[in-house]
């Protein structure tokens, strides 16, 4: 493979809109970089972070021609806003907190308490972490961690937790705080649609494409995700109140609840003997997700919006600091107030515009291309579209309120892609006319109608050479010419896998440690997710567990359907094979760890009927696709 994602330099158009950039944004201002790079105490000396294997799962130095002007082949604003994230060593925060940045997606930050420290946000993978903490030690002395704290149920704050404290130690006494339904919400996400996401961040956050000015150059929120091992150790104490404290080494915490913001599970954290607060996610310099393009549940901008303002009620008369689990600080009680008060009229006004529009009949696309932000919120570098976008944020706040169907009967029934592909090549005159007045499009520079129409000729014929080799070249130019980090990574891998071919998911987080972590009854919800339900229309398979120390459990697959009942209730059906075990053999057998047949020999197991049965139950479930196409029907 290239060194490039393509061949193609950026067309004229696209140098031009990026050159139009830097006369319309204070690129002279550099508080942002200032903030960045205050407190810096230095960082690691192998710029290569390994696993055990060898395996290189983060290269610090992977950013270093972000030093360079920015060239045509990117946009200015976010060429400045990754080389911001790209700077990575260990930080001093405030006297006694500290940060590690650039070490992954996300920060790592850490407390020093009255023995030991407190670590918040153990990025995504152990080795990442483990070598961020290994920083700190060099810097402030081998100071043992006597807290854990995760913010929020996504994967890059909790990942790395095995690479600052382990299982021995938390169960010795090391307490895990989280935010309540905090376990379910993290193991819920990662496994039910785990492998469709994973797949969709492999595009999100562009871990296939080479570094470099024609490549990936970030994601907004920070550069990449590191490619290590994830895991996770339970909470072993919940945060269920905001105005909830709790003291861990000495340190005090007074803690706000923000659920349904960033996160179905998040918190901010107030530390009144630093006159600090961390935002986690819901403050951060730039627009988030109110849809992630990975996937996920639409996230409430109203709330949002309200639980910063609550924010800034609750904390800003006793905040000297504010900082969060992604970029910089921000220091100085008026600058945290108007920052916070910013990002708050960020999502309110996303919010409430879109309801004004739609509510006058205009539709999400529509709303899209047709909303402004006001000048005072667009001049404020931290406004920007960076991982989120106002597009695409508009979309989902719609789709919140209204979901995916427009009003328009036209579109209540349409075709699906492959087959309406094929009808409108047709309908075009074929795949050679369709190419010839694209070409033309390409060389006018309307790369969005050529993206859009090209993908019809792919749709109905995926082998089509030339339509692959236009299409790359379009996603190409869009990618360029895009503020947002995302957004470039969707439109450079798929212009990538359309010249070299799928790279499936470079990284998963549906890890042991998730599966391990969830309940019985998400495990049985997991598995009825995978049923075939056309190949099980006619199967007819009763299974009940006895658990050991734990409940009696009934699987039954009936009309494609596998549901799972809890006791010896009328909804219970008479079994075809029951099975006595512990909790462990039926995590086994259930994960695939252990078949039917071997679990039936184990001591300590009793069958009573045919265990041929399960197998048979088993047989009907599907293994997920973590290859599946994206820009290919």
């Amino acid at each position: 493979m290239s060194q490039t994602t393509g061949s193609m330099p950026a067309a004229p158009g696209v140098a031009r809109a990026n050159q139009a950039v830097r006369q319309r944004f204070p690129f002279d201002d550099t508080q942002d970089l200032d903030d960045a790079r205050r407190g810096f105490m230095g960082t690691a000396r192998d710029s290569v972070i390994r696993d055990a294997e060898g395996r290189a799962v983060w290269d610090l130095d992977a950013y270093g021609f972000l030093d360079q002007d920015c060239p045509d082949t990117a946009n200015p604003s976010l060429w400045r806003q990754s080389r911001l994230c790209s700077d990575h060593g260990l930080f001093e925060v405030t006297e006694g907190i500290y940060q590690v940045r650039g070490f992954d997606l996300s920060n790592m930050t850490i407390v020093e308490g009255e023995r030991g420290v407190l670590v918040i946000d153990p990025l995504l993978c152990a080795e990442t972490a483990a070598a961020g903490l290994a920083l700190y030690r060099g810097h402030r002395g081998d100071r043992p961690v006597t807290g854990v704290l995760y913010t929020h149920s996504h994967a890059d704050h909790f990942g790395g937790v095995r690479g600052v404290v382990t299982d021995e130690e938390v169960a010795a006494g090391v307490p895990v705080l989280a935010p309540e339904g905090f376990l379910e919400h993290a193991v819920s996400e990662n496994v039910y649609v785990g492998t469709a996401m994973n797949r969709r961040a492999a595009y999100m956050y562009g871990a296939a494409l080479p570094k470099g000015p024609r490549g990936q150059i970030g994601a907004g929120l920070g550069q990449t995700t590191a490619t290590g091992a994830v895991g996770l150790i339970p909470p072993t104490k919940d945060i269920t109140r905001t105005g909830q404290t709790e003291t861990v080494d000495g340190i005090r915490m007074v803690f706000q609840l923000t659920p349904g913001t960033e996160a179905p599970a998040e918190l901010n954290i107030h530390f009144p003997d630093h006159a600090a607060l961390c935002m986690a996610e819901n403050a951060t310099h730039n627009l988030h997700n109110l849809l992630t393009l990975r996937g996920a549940q639409v996230r409430d901008p109203r709330i949002w919006a309200r639980y910063l303002t609550e924010a800034v009620d609750l904390f800003a008369d006793s905040c000297d600091l504010a900082f969060a689990s992604h970029h910089w600080p921000v220091w100085g009680r008026d600058r945290v107030v108007r920052f916070l008060s910013e990002q708050r009229d960020l999502y309110a006004y996303l919010h409430d515009q879109t309801l004004r529009m739609l509510n006058q009949g205009l539709t999400g696309p529509e709303i899209a291309e047709l909303i402004e932000m006001p000048p005072a919120l667009e001049r404020a570098w931290h406004t920007h579209g960076y991982y989120g976008s106002v597009s695409h944020n508009t979309k989902a706040v719609y789709q919140r309120y209204l979901g995916w169907f427009d009003g328009n009967p036209a579109h209540l029934w349409e075709h699906p892609p492959a087959e309406s592909a094929r009808r409108y090549v047709e309908f075009m005159g074929g795949a050679d006319e369709v190419l010839r007045r694209a070409r033309q499009s390409f060389a006018d520079g309307d790369f969005r109608w050529v993206v859009q129409v090209v993908h019809h000729v792919l749709f109905a014929d995926p082998d089509n050479a030339a339509a692959r080799e236009l299409q790359a070249d379009a996603l190409e130019q869009l990618g360029y010419g895009s503020e947002n980090g995302t957004w470039r990574n969707f439109f450079l891998m798929g212009a990538l896998e359309l010249r070299h071919g799928s790279v499936g998911t470079p990284a998963s987080t549906v890890a042991p440690d998730l599966l391990a972590a969830l309940t019985l009854d998400q495990l049985f919800d997991a598995l009825a997710i995978r049923v075939d339900g056309p190949r099980s229309w006619d199967a007819d398979i009763t299974v009940r567990w006895n658990v050991a120390d734990g409940d009696r459990v009934t699987q039954r697959l009936c009309n494609g359907v596998l549901t799972h009942v809890t006791g010896t209730g009328p909804a219970a059906a008479d079994p075809d094979v029951e099975i006595s075990l512990t909790e462990a053999d039926l995590r086994a057998v259930l994960l695939g760890v252990v078949s039917p047949a071997d679990l039936a020999a184990r001591s300590g197991v009793k069958v009573s009927g045919d265990v041929r049965r399960l197998t048979e139950l088993l047989g009907h479930l599907s293994d997920p696709d973590p290859d599946f196409a994206i820009v290919t029907p």
